[in-house]
């Protein structure tokens, strides 16, 4: 039951927040209806297959999704260059992260990087979803405030909560809400099974320079850096080397419908692992792959329901499942050693600090690496 759960925590997080990522960057690129619904169904699809592979494979919880940090990089870029040409960029993206899976580099590398400072970037990108609960909660309380109190009164049972997540009953009472009050707001003139399209790319040298090497490095070191840490963090070594070479395979599949690249996602495996005996946590991630197909298979259907909800249902909720692993992050960012350089990393990518386009949680990784060289040598030694 707790696995079953927790697939489904997992994949109400990617079907709210990160799908109305998409569909912001990809309406306010001029993409058709036909095209996001084609991006969703790629990105799930790739991520369900990834996740059901590698986890039968490894024995342990592996979820795959899509780069939300990617998918953003996009929005400016949507604006002068045409969709061909970035999913031009999306194929060389893929390339590039297979060669580099498969190269052996990307473990050596991860691994070289102190666990607190990588916990510390996934903190700070964690930090607005926890922070989405206060604001959505000052400026929409009728909808916020019953998900809070449910989700408070079920965590204070720790037995209940065992058997009832806090996060289904702060989703259930919410929709309870939402439909009571009429603010559910769902187009229903579209098709209910996807049709799609298959996207052509188009090679040119300002999409290849401009998105290329962000979009490697948003999935290598931001995703399956914060992906990796998560896991091991919930007591699981994920394969880092064979997760890059996943992401470069599924990036291509992505790419041929116009999605943006796969990876190993943070928030999905932070929910997956959230709750049941560790060594069969992986069952969760096998439910989740299936439930993945599902939403691919009705993406138009899937995304009209729940961008129709309101914004404030969508934030909390995902705020409220991100709790745990926000709390867990910080824990493990500042409780041992090399703290100064956790420490600079999560100012650095709490400021948003992107210089060369390249996301903040790159640098943060970067700068507070090189800053606990500096300053906390006896913890290296």
């Amino acid at each position: 039951m707790a696995s079953f759960l927790n697939a489904v925590a997992g994949l109400v997080f990617g079907i709210t927040g990160p799908v109305a990522v998409t569909m912001s960057v990809g309406l306010a690129g001029g993409l058709t209806g036909a095209q996001l619904a084609s991006w969703v169904f790629a990105i799930f699809l790739s991520g369900g297959a990834a996740t059901l592979v590698m986890s039968l494979i490894y024995r342990r919880p592996l979820g795959f999704a899509f780069s939300i940090p990617g998918t953003v990089l996009l929005g400016p870029s949507l604006q002068h260059l045409s969709f061909p040409e970035v999913v031009g960029a999306f194929f060389t993206a893929g390339m590039v992260t297979l060669a580099l899976g498969m190269s052996g580099l990307v473990r050596r590398v991860m691994g070289a990087v102190p666990q607190p400072v990588v916990m510390a970037m996934v903190a700070a990108v964690f930090l607005d979803f926890g922070l989405d609960i206060i604001r959505e909660g000052r400026s929409d309380p009728w909808v916020v405030v019953p998900m809070i109190v449910v989700f408070v009164g079920l965590s204070m049972v720790p037995s209940l909560s065992r058997l009832f997540p806090p996060v289904l009953g702060a989703m259930i009472i919410g929709l309870i809400v939402v439909w009571v009050v009429g603010r559910f707001d769902v187009a229903g003139d579209g098709p209910f099974v996807v049709r799609p399209v298959i996207a052509s790319p188009e090679f040119t040298w300002a999409a290849q320079l401009e998105l290329v090497v962000p979009l490697v490095l948003t999935v290598l070191v931001v995703q399956n850096g914060q992906g990796a840490a998560v896991l091991r963090s919930a007591g699981h070594e994920p394969p880092v080397n064979s997760s890059a070479v996943a992401s470069g395979v599924m990036s291509l599949v992505n790419a041929t419908f116009g999605g943006v690249s796969a990876c190993l996602t943070g928030p999905t495996n932070a929910l997956l692992t959230a709750t049941g005996e560790r060594q069969r946590q992986y069952s969760a991630a096998i439910v989740y792959a299936f439930l993945c197909f599902g939403v691919a298979l009705f993406a138009p259907l899937v995304t009209q329901f729940m961008l129709g909800a309101p914004e404030a249902f969508i934030l909390a909720l995902g705020g409220l499942a991100m709790l745990a692993p926000l709390r867990a992050a910080f824990v493990t960012s500042f409780s041992s050693g090399f703290t100064f350089g956790a420490l600079t990393t999560f100012l650095v990518t709490v400021a948003g600090f992107d210089p060369l386009n390249i996301h903040a949680a790159f640098w943060g990784v970067v700068i507070g690496y090189a800053v606990s060289r500096l300053l906390e040598p006896q913890d290296h030694r």
